[in-house]
């Protein structure tokens, strides 16, 4: 075989050969979808090789910057339990992860920015052992029992209004000022592993809301297909007499303008909680055991 030939069929094995590329992302629900399976297939195997990160990543971990290397996201999981919201108008996701691995078990929730078919930014909180409340099974057996399911387009809540219904229900632990919070019968509650809420029709989240706690620094993923906002936040600014400052998550579904679930997660281990729980205006998470 001589040079030349040699050219061409290297030429034409190159041509011929797949190309490694990332599956499409974009600012669309289905590019914002194909985002999330990405994280989902990198954070089952522990491998970030597959992500499509953008130059200068922001990487959150909790409310602290962290290298992407050191994250948690590094850790490959088992998992069990999985539910994204799409956020188009802010090219925004966010995803609710459960493993209830009794080894190594999480509750999750992963905040991606997409930026021209990259992802900016990856947020996450997380709890597991010895954290708030924490009961993966309990959170698993809960969340994956609700009805997340599409809302017919005519039945929608417009964005403000479920950025609104997410407010109004955050605002109520500083002035306690409940009657303007859209509260759903029934309404279910799920905050880390504890639960409000039998099944029956008259159940009510309105339960365990104290005064006195600044809701703060909040920034929100919002999906009006399925009803759902999130809130990143802080539970309390972190003052001796506002609540603890920790790392918080509340997701909530909202039907026809009215709350239908709460889910909330907070980054603060047990032994730093208050000894009576949100009742107490210097702490963490209300205690639902009466």
């Amino acid at each position: 075989m001589n040079y030349s030939s040699f050219k061409w069929i290297a030429l034409a094995g190159a041509l011929l050969a797949p190309a490694f590329s990332y599956a499409e992302i974009s600012c669309t629900r289905d590019g914002l979808r194909a985002a999330t399976e990405l994280y989902i297939a990198a954070q089952t195997k522990g491998d970030i090789s597959g992500l499509p990160l953008a130059k200068g990543l922001g990487y959150v971990e909790n409310f602290k910057p962290v290298s992407i290397g050191e994250g948690v996201i590094g850790k490959p999981m088992k998992i069990d339990h999985q539910r994204s919201l799409l956020d188009t108008a802010t090219c925004q996701t966010y995803t609710e992860v459960v493993v209830s691995d009794k080894t190594n078990p999480y509750v999750l929730g992963t905040r991606m920015r997409v930026n021209h078919g990259l992802i900016a930014e990856i947020e996450m909180l997380w709890t597991t052992t010895g954290y708030w409340g924490f009961n993966a099974d309990n959170y698993l057996k809960y969340t994956s029992a609700e009805n997340w399911d599409t809302i017919p387009a005519g039945q929608r809540d417009t964005r403000d209004s479920l950025v609104g219904a997410a407010s109004a229900y955050l605002d109520a632990f500083l002035e306690q000022k409940k009657d303007l919070v859209p509260w759903g019968h029934p309404c279910e509650r799920t905050e880390g592993g504890m639960h409000i809420g039998t099944g029956a029709p008259t159940d009510s989240c309105d339960v365990g809301v104290p005064s006195g706690v600044n809701i703060a620094n909040r920034h929100f993923v919002v999906d009006e297909t399925i009803g759902a906002v999130v809130a990143f936040c802080t539970f309390g600014a972190g003052g001796p007499n506002g609540g603890s400052g920790a790392p918080d998550t509340h997701l909530f579904r909202v039907e026809n303008g009215k709350l239908r679930y709460v889910h909330t997660m907070t980054h603060l281990l047990q032994a730093n909680g208050p000894g009576r729980g949100r009742g107490n205006a210097k702490g963490g998470p209300p205690d639902t055991k009466k």
